[in-house]
């Protein structure tokens, strides 16, 4: 094994890119030389063991925290791994199969005061938040400081808090970046592969860009981490393959988790709202100010506090910027949107079971000033599924997830956000897997994917179409309920029924194994038809005459240059057009997607609804019997 593993090594070297992480054969291999040990590869076997193998649910981390629960307990000896040692390494696999040995060594009297700071630091805790408080009730001393820790947030202040100042250097990208210029679509193959897969960001080349990890290199050379800063970030498909390749450059090596990056800082004119998202989850400072005075290569100033940026050198101010939310420091803080939500919720969870008020640690999202007025259609499904009759813009929520779909090109990086969760099981109600972008013409490593993500899919509770069986929009629309909320891992996610919110892979993965979703509500702009369609008008008639009647307004520009588009970000709202079929609907709510909303909504009557419904009972009950699973 290690003779192949340094073959791979080398092979990687020569390709520019560091190795893949050891797979489960390999760890099993592993595991076996740790226990005799050849001569003078003491120091190579024990770094594999701690940074080259996946955490969470991964079949790799399965062997790897069965072995080291076997040292811990001292049922499996090594001469050169202490059994303090492996109880420490079972603490850095953020949850999973390492959470069930580390509550057990509570109960080890040498383990104990090792197993209990580990579990402190972990977040993926979900039920086995209940053992832990079994134990602390029964009165194990080291159950209640673990409960203690999550309660004083602790697993949060030993991070430090985001500096008053940051210094960058500046890789401008002039016009707009699509996400397909940072992870393009003939790549897609290699896009589990995140280093390999950053070396086609910006392949093709533009103003500026001749050799962008040539370059970024070289800006690394001033001393300072790099900031990604462009007019237009991020636009078109919600790929968080694309904020993959930007963290590979410019974030941090992850402790522990190998191949992959957090952190890091993006600068935008403009920046879409799923990639801007996508940032947020990956733990980086995404914001947006005028960034005309700012060129390849400039240091700057960035003060997070005071909002706003400054020429390093003489301390010219060049821009000032507003965070979307103060939130979004406590966010960088915790590595990411999402773990933050997820320690959030087991401190609070921690609290309660120790009769303590709310935790004043962190920032919570501000109040919205209270209205009289109704809700939208899209305020008011929200708010059904967050169980209030409606939600206000800019109003921080975590809705219901009914329906998440995911389809083959972001499938395999959705699996491995699902295996850093720890998901074993799903709570949205239906999740649904396609493989529509891969069946026509599959590479080998397609064809290896299509054998083994249906499984994995089916075997946490989701439904899994087949390699052939078309476009997900066709069959995922099938499954809708009315008035209820969604996401996917395609920017064309859009529900004719109820209302989608797009996602990048992580968010999606965090919906399906949670069953809620991070939203901070949009702002809505109300497109209204009237009087009826005419002869010889089609719906891409209609699709067109949306950003025709915002030009002529003066709310939507071509130009990248001072960018006006009243869309971006918001959920358009439709409404003079209740009789269209559903499938008409469709094509509608689709062409949002074009306009970088954030979602859309289309005001139906009941009869065009009722006879979907319908209809698409039948198609469910024949995929039940063809044997999709139910």
């Amino acid at each position: 094994m290690l003779e192949q593993y340094r073959k791979h090594i080398d092979e990687r070297a020569a390709e520019g890119v560091v190795p893949k992480p050891l797979d489960a054969e390999q760890t099993a291999a592993l595991v076996e030389l740790i226990k005799q040990p050849p001569a003078g590869e003491e120091a190579f076997l024990l770094d594999l063991l701690a940074n080259r193998i996946p955490a969470g649910v991964d079949e790799a981390a399965y062997v790897k925290a069965g072995f080291l629960a076997a040292v811990a307990k001292g049922e499996v000896s090594s001469p050169i791994l202490p059994t303090a040692r492996a109880t420490e390494l079972l603490g850095t696999m953020l949850g999973g199969y390492n959470i069930a040995p580390l509550i057990d060594l509570l109960d080890n009297v040498e383990m104990a005061p090792i197993a209990a700071k580990a579990l402190s630091h972990t977040l993926l805790i979900f039920d086995a938040f209940h053992d832990v408080q079994e134990k602390a009730e029964a009165g194990n001393v080291y159950a209640k400081q673990v409960i203690q820790s999550w309660s004083d947030a602790e697993w949060f202040t030993s991070k430090p808090e985001v500096p008053q100042k940051l210094t960058v250097t500046v890789f401008k990208v002039t016009g707009e970046t699509n996400t397909d210029d940072l992870s393009p679509a003939p790549d897609a193959w290699s896009r589990p592969d995140i280093p390999l897969h950053a070396k086609a960001m910006l392949k093709m080349p533009r103003e500026g860009i001749t050799n962008a990890e040539l370059q970024i290199n070289e800006l690394k050379q001033k001393g300072f981490p790099v900031a990604y800063v462009g007019d237009v970030v991020g636009t078109g498909s919600s790929r968080k393959s694309a904020t993959n390749s930007v963290l590979w450059f410019m974030g941090d090596d992850i402790p522990y988790i190998p191949n992959k990056r957090e952190g890091g800082v993006c600068i935008g004119g403009k920046i879409a709202p799923i990639f801007f998202n996508t940032m947020e989850d990956s733990g980086a400072l995404p914001f947006e100010c005028d960034v005309a005075s700012m060129a390849m290569g400039d240091v700057i100033d960035i003060y997070p506090y005071d909002g706003v940026v400054k020429r390093h050198d003489n301390g010219e101010v060049l821009c000032k910027f507003e965070l979307k939310t103060d939130v979004l420091l406590d966010e960088v803080r915790a590595g990411g949107r999402i773990p933050l939500i997820i320690g959030r919720g087991l401190t609070d969870r921690a609290r309660k079971f120790l009769g303590l008020d709310a935790s004043t640690v962190f920032k919570r999202a501000g109040d919205v000033a209270a209205s009289t007025k109704g809700f939208t259609l899209a305020q008011k499904m929200v708010g059904k599924a967050c169980g209030v009759a409606g939600i206000r813009p800019n109003t921080y929520c975590e809705p219901y997830m009914t329906t998440v779909g995911s389809q083959d090109t972001t499938g395999p990086m959705t699996r491995d956000e699902l295996k850093d969760l720890a998901c074993l099981g799903f709570s949205a109600d239906l999740v649904l897997q396609s493989f529509c972008h891969t069946a026509a013409y599959p590479k080998p490593v397609d064809v290896t994917m299509h054998h083994s993500l249906p499984d994995f899919i089916m075997n946490r509770g989701g439904v899994s179409l087949r390699p052939g069986d078309g476009i997900i929009h066709s069959w995922l629309n099938r499954m809708l309920l009315p008035d209820t909320v969604g996401t996917g891992g395609d920017s064309h996610t859009r529900f004719p029924l109820g209302i989608s919110f797009p996602a990048g892979s992580g968010l999606v993965a965090f919906a399906a194994a949670t069953g809620v979703m991070p939203l901070d509500m949009p702002e809505s702009v109300l497109v209204r038809f009237k009087g009826k369609m005419q002869p010889g008008i089609t719906l891409r008639d209609m699709v067109n005459a949306i950003p025709y009647a915002a030009l002529k307004r003066g709310l939507l520009t071509l130009d990248k240059k001072g960018k006006k588009n009243v869309f971006s970000g918001r959920i358009l709202e439709i409404e003079g057009l209740p009789d269209l079929k559903v499938e008409q609907a469709f094509e509608l709510s689709d062409a949002s997607a074009e306009r970088s909303a954030g979602g859309c909504t289309i005001r139906l009557n009941e009869a065009p609804i009722r006879e979907y419904l319908l209809s698409n009972i039948t198609l469910l009950q024949w995929m039940i019997a063809q044997g999709y699973g139910d």
